[in-house]
């Protein structure tokens, strides 16, 4: 009797053929979205704008601040250079150390690692506001980057909050707080430094505000990380119970102290002390690696995009920069950052059911191209300008062609945001990717659905509710892993993150100087040989990051098109499919 097989192209039906469709013939269902459990998503959400609050606050006042503090010796072309270098230390010591608190946060719980989180972020920023050189601003820094494991904390904390039905929309949410925190920060960084001349009338008689002009900007996040580290205390519920508890520390040091026997424990009553951590080793697999690399590469371009926009645009215009005060860059960021929140909010989830993760991925990376292209076309026009406004004898301003090349610039920077949504998808699944994968089957049609976009990469509620147990219970090796390679992750980024600002702003610096510390000093449009090489020499570094940018892209082709849990699911369905075949 011939059978009925499913391929590529049907046969026309006969009297042989069966009326009802074999059960493994029939597509599968999308899963219907679990609603996500708002009062600890929410709670989570809040958490995460401490973090732009503390980081972007700084960005509109920094180069200023290191013009006051005198490290550059009058000299403009260094201000790029030590603000690079005073960003960089933030993720140099944040490598040191986010691995072993997201580690440890798989051992204790994620609350009391977000907690000394927060705390750190809170007494960080009080330094720097404080600081009257540059090594108090180093040391303040490496404080706020060496006490801060919240990013991949929280990160972990989110997927265990959600499923494969919703975890695209969860991260759909999750640039809201940064966006917030981007838009308010700069506005509060711009609008509040050096309060004693801005608003003489409320500030004008306060010593302090005079001695210390940038502590009022850096108190208001350092604050709001005191308010988070309250709410996380009371209201947030842990979502990797470990049975671990400070509390049960102090019985025990006091038993300690009083006898020099070890303490014993009950056999029969559920162990206090962390599981062990997973060998790190176990870590590195093939959607691990992929993922990271990925995320790292992202993190690069943009934190070196971050670092060269306030100072690209506060650079005089005798330099060819835009000359904006620290008050226009707050508002220019903050516009960005309140656009960045509505265009994730709004579009990111509906970009990934239309063109999946890596086709969003590779958009997001393709248009940072164009981004870094903007800054020499803006310096060229700025040139021109200057050239013209000295015939007319006219004072130079932000004319309506740099509104437009600037308007255009920040608008690119929304999709190259979306695809952090994406990197944290993959990581996500990647942290349940097996370490070997079996042999591939013959391949076939696929029906998944791209809102499955990582099935099986993240435990279900069941899995969460089975994992929430004391410690003693048995436990899947999941919840063991996410915060481990989440905190891979973030070491990895840190270190990127850690040369991107000080490598941009070094380029950026020795761009200046080659370009206009010419030795025979003519500026008239460089269209002779030495002034062609000079001009060349101040593009340097965008040239460098468009050629990172195609780095990126290539390594984003290498990543599944429905992330690491759909891929998984497309070779369990060929296999599903075989061996029923192969039993008829």
């Amino acid at each position: 009797m011939t059978t009925v097989t499913t391929a590529a192209r049907p046969r026309p039906a006969d009297e042989e053929t069966p009326l009802l469709r074999p059960a493994h013939d029939k597509k599968p269902k999308p899963a219907e979205e679990t609603p996500l459990p708002w009062a600890q998503f929410s709670i989570v959400l809040f958490l995460q704008l401490a973090e732009p609050l503390t980081s972007q606050v700084i960005y509109p006042f920094v180069p200023q601040l290191i013009r006051e503090i005198g490290i550059t010796n009058g000299d403009e072309t260094k201000v790029g250079y030590y603000v690079g270098m005073m960003q960089s230390i933030f993720f140099a010591t944040q490598a040191l150390t986010v691995l072993h608190w997201s580690r440890a946060s798989d051992r204790i719980g994620r609350k009391p690692v977000i907690l000394i989180g927060l705390l750190g972020l809170s007494l960080s920023m009080y330094c720097f506001g404080l600081s009257r050189s540059f090594w108090g601003l180093v040391l303040s820094r490496s404080l706020n980057g060496a006490l801060n494991g919240n990013i991949g904390v929280i990160k972990s904390m989110m997927a265990e909050m959600t499923d494969e039905t919703n975890l695209a929309r969860a991260f759909a949410y999750q640039p809201i707080p940064w966006s917030t925190g981007a838009t308010v920060g700069p506005l509060i960084g711009g609008a509040l430094s050096r309060p004693a001349e801005r608003f003489p009338g409320l500030f004008g008689n306060s010593d302090f505000l005079k001695t210390y002009p940038y502590f009022l900007p850096c108190a208001i996040p350092a604050t709001f990380s005191v308010l988070a580290w309250i709410v996380t205390y009371m209201f947030l519920k842990e979502t990797n119970i470990t049975g671990f508890s400070f509390r049960a520390l102090l019985p025990r040091w006091r038993s300690r102290s009083r006898s020099s026997n070890p303490l014993k424990l009950d056999p029969s009553s559920p162990s206090t002390l962390p599981p062990p951590s997973p060998p790190l080793r176990s870590l590195l697999t093939r959607p691990v690696l992929l993922s990271i690399s990925a995320y790292a590469l992202l993190s690069l371009l943009d934190i070196a995009y971050r670092a060269l926009q306030p100072v690209f645009y506060s650079t005089p215009r005798a330099l060819g920069g835009l000359g904006l005060e620290p008050h226009a860059i707050g508002n220019a960021l903050a516009v960005l950052g309140l656009s960045n929140g509505v265009f994730q909010a709004f579009c990111f989830a509906r970009m990934i059911k239309a063109w999946g993760v890596r086709k969003t991925y590779l958009v997001g990376i393709a248009s940072a191209a164009p981004i870094f292209a903007c800054f020499p076309a803006m310096s060229a026009v700025v040139r021109m300008e200057d050239r013209a406004a000295l015939q007319t004898r006219e004072e130079p301003a932000l004319s309506a062609p740099l509104l437009v090349m600037l308007a255009f610039q920040l608008a690119l920077t929304l999709p190259l945001n979306t695809c952090y949504g994406c990197c944290f998808m993959y990581i996500t699944g990647a942290a349940s990717a097996p370490p070997s994968r079996p042999a591939p089957r013959p391949p076939m049609l696929s029906s998944s659905s791209s809102v499955t976009l990582v099935a099986s990469a993240v435990p279900s509620r069941v899995s969460l509710k089975q994992s929430a147990k004391p410690a003693g219970a048995k436990k899947g090796g999941k919840s063991s892993t996410l915060g481990a390679v989440n905190g891979l992750a973030q070491c990895t980024v840190s270190v990127m993150r850690c040369m991107g600002p000080y490598a941009a702003s070094a380029l950026f610096a020795r761009g200046l100087a080659w370009e206009y510390g010419g030795s025979d000093g003519d500026d008239d449009g460089g269209w002779e040989l030495g002034g062609a090489w000079r001009r060349a020499g101040g593009a340097l570094v965008y040239a460098v990051m468009v050629a990172l940018t195609g780095i990126t892209l290539a390594l984003g082709t290498s990543l599944p098109e429905g992330g690491w849990g759909s891929a998984r699911e497309e070779e369990e369905d060929c296999a599903g499919v075989q061996d029923a075949d192969e039993e008829r």
